[in-house]
């Protein structure tokens, strides 16, 4: 089973919160991605490309205007040739370092694609044709609703439905994971996925996909992030941005009339130059989230990735973080899933012992998790051993949804176990009274949560076993913590009203749904976003697909049917349940991120004015000097300073934006003053010390 984080553990790029898996996260700076980003980082520098992203687009056009009258200044003899030549260069770094973060976060997912690709193979299949005649084609050659054959040994060369047998596979090409799972017809783990490997027995599958829209290659295709589109509040910032960049445009174009009146009218001063106006508008508009804003959303997929869950799309993963209402399964999810016998709870004149072995004989060929809890209860207890009954004519009674009742006949004994109220009216078929104790004891184990498991003998009712379901460690705590984000956790189980309150309040959820059914599941989900709240739930059976196309993030586990995953936007390739709490905290950590480093690039703008404005406007009016706090060399050094600190902030922030700011869980109040302090005043603070060093050094150096 997989890991689950300790609450108290932050979640950032150095959590290990998963065994290691196929699709491993590599490191931030791997000489490989590196060298791919680098690569695309050219190739990126086509407009065409670049008008996907207006901030970077108009850096682009301001380098490429300065190359321009740095070549025509070349020519004509002009001064200040250097200057310009350092300003058109790192005004091209500033477009290629951009470039570089989202090159970057791409690269990463190529490098898993690559990994994922090269466990597709040709394979060859046992194709059902005419005649029930088996014939041998290659994999590539299947079509939706061909019946192939997989026998022992054999790859499963593409996705479908198991329609007859059982079989155990090797599912390891997909989760990582080395331990086989079953996979049978006619249940929820029925759907098999191409490329994984039988490993014993015999079944028959109709397939599901044609060749290149199998589960795998949609894996490939968005991890690589080819159909990666740009989330509504990604589109919203874009928007944003752009609109500052807009206005600073026109700020700067109607400096070059006011400039010139300014000159003229004392007689003293300059019109700024092309390299000098493209640089303050380079400096003004938010160059720093533009150039990272793609690397963000692009890396929060990763990040999903790394914890072996696909997102279907970057709104996926961005919706998770602000989901509003988690529905989670009580079993498997909030419990650990298989219900433990604790007591045995004897009728009034039968001893506990009695019980024990009767419960006991019963659970003899009872495979289940709680079947076998019981025998070993009785042993642990009273040392009662699983006896032969082999040679004793013993007839058992398999369980059924019927009946809801299992046992055994043995030695002219009918011993039954199952619902209270099943055994209630065998025994009163047998002609046998039930006394009032039997239904407070089970009334009781239900108001504490657990389940009631009655036990008979023929007309006899012998007592009541205890099954209780153990609550997972540290789930309250975490169920807290996600309330002290504002999200609501909801319990949904097929438990009665009663034992479903219990394991509520022990798990500390907010809310409970019992009894549930597929429709109820949906209308909840329905009612919540009626609300206007954003709802996340998991799930693996077909009955599971209308709730899961349902809700804002449905988590499909890829044990679970073809139909649940495609219904859902997410599939957790290792099929744990508790993945989904998560899932809600990368969402989290993407939107932090998003949100910190916006804050920090809005401020280290304001900051840069202080470099810039005074510096070029010096010489004209000589009092903007009381605004050089910096004390900078030269108007062409501050300005200079200024653009090199633009460039060079990029770059120091692509491991942040690729890793993500660490996340704490936290309410939103904190968060936006903890983004204030950190990010906000870091980001205004940060360019005065640092745009200082680099005018000393340019000084130093000789170069403005």
């Amino acid at each position: 089973m997989t890991t689950t984080a300790n609450p108290s553990q932050v979640l950032d790029d150095s959590t290990t919160l998963i065994p290691k898996k196929l699709v491993r996260a590599r490191s931030l700076f791997d000489p490989e991605i590196v060298g791919r980003a680098l690569k695309a980082s050219f190739g990126k520098l086509n407009p065409v490309t670049l008008l996907k992203n207006p901030v970077i687009f108009v850096v682009e056009v301001g380098a490429a205007l300065t190359s321009l009258f740095l070549l025509r200044d070349a020519f004509a003899g002009g001064r200040a040739l250097g200057f310009q030549l350092q300003v058109a260069l790192w005004l091209w770094f500033t477009v290629l370092f951009a470039n570089f973060a989202e090159a970057m976060a791409e690269a990463r997912g190529k490098a898993q694609a690559d990994t994922l690709r090269k466990t597709k193979t040709d394979s060859i299949a046992k194709r059902i044709g005419s005649g029930a005649r088996i014939e041998t084609v290659a994999a590539s050659q299947l079509r939706v609703g061909d019946l192939v054959i997989c026998e022992t040994g054999d790859t499963i060369p593409g996705d479908g439905e198991i329609i007859q047998g059982i079989a155990t596979v090797d599912e390891s090409v997909i989760t990582g994971e080395s331990a086989p799972v079953i996979r049978e017809a006619g249940g929820d783990r029925s759907a098999v996925t191409g490329g994984t490997k039988v490993l014993s027995d015999r079944i028959k599958i109709k397939i599901t996909s044609n060749p290149g829209e199998t589960f795998l290659d949609r894996m490939i295709a968005l991890v690589e992030g080819a159909e990666r589109q740009k989330t509504p509040n990604e589109i919203a910032l874009n928007i944003l941005i752009a609109g500052l960049t807009i206005i600073f445009l026109l700020a700067v174009v109607t400096l070059v009339p006011f400039a010139d009146y300014s000159v003229k009218s004392a007689g003293a001063g300059s019109i700024p130059s092309v390299a000098v106006l493209v640089s303050l508008l380079v400096c003004l508009i938010p160059t720093t989230i533009g150039g990272l804003l793609s690397a963000i959303g692009i890396a929060g997929m990763d990040r999903v990735m790394q914890h072996n869950v696909l997102a279907m799309s970057g709104k996926a993963v961005e919706a998770s973080g602000d989901v509003d209402t988690l529905l989670l399964d009580k079993t498997g999810t909030i419990t650990l899933g298989n219900r433990q016998a604790t007591e045995f709870i004897p009728a009034t004149g039968v001893t506990e012992e009695e019980l024990a072995d009767a419960a006991q004989l019963s659970s003899l060929a009872d495979e289940t998790p709680e079947g076998r809890s019981i025998v070993i209860l009785a042993k642990q207890k009273y040392n009662l051993r699983g006896r032969d009954v082999s040679q004793q004519e013993a007839r058992f009674i398999p369980f059924s949804a019927y009946t809801r009742m299992s046992g055994v006949d043995l030695d002219g004994r009918m011993l039954r176990k199952g619902a209270t109220d099943a055994i209630v009216k065998f025994v009163q078929e047998q002609g046998g009274k039930v006394s009032q104790d039997l239904t407070e004891a089970s009334e009781r184990i239900a108001r504490v949560g657990g389940t009631p498991l009655a036990v008979a003998d023929g007309s006899k009712v012998l007592g009541i076993v205890h099954l209780k379901d153990i609550v997972k460690g540290g789930m309250k705590e975490r169920l807290a913590q996600l309330r002290a984000m504002g999200i609501r956790s909801v319990m949904i189980t097929g438990d009665n009203p009663l034992t479903a309150a219990a394991i509520a309040q022990e798990a500390g959820v907010d809310d409970f749904l019992a009894q549930a059914t597929p429709k109820d599941k949906m209308d909840y989900i329905k009612r919540e976003q009626a609300q206007a709240r954003l709802v996340a739930m998991t799930g693996d059976g077909t009955n599971d697909a209308p709730a899961l196309a349902q809700a804002d993030v449905g988590v499909a586990m890829n044990t679970g049917t073809m139909a649940a995953k495609e219904a859902g936007n997410m599939v957790d390739l290792d099929s744990n349940p508790t993945k989904l709490l998560e899932i809600v905290a990368i969402g989290k950590q993407l939107l932090i991120t998003r949100g910190a480093l916006t804050t920090f690039s809005i401020t280290n703008d304001v900051s840069k004015y202080f470099a810039i404005i005074p510096a070029m406007f010096v010489t004209t009016y000589p009092a903007l000097n009381q605004l050089n706090i910096m004390h900078l060399h030269s108007p062409q050094s501050a300005v200079l300073a200024a653009v090199i600190f633009n460039a060079l902030i990029i770059v120091a922030l692509v491991p942040l934006a690729l890793r993500g700011v660490t996340y704490r869980p936290q309410s939103a109040a904190a968060m936006l003053r903890r983004n204030l302090w950190i990010y906000g005043l870091g980001g205004f603070i940060a360019p005065f010390p640092c745009i200082w060093m680099i005018d000393r050094l340019l000084g130093f150096l000789h170069l403005a």
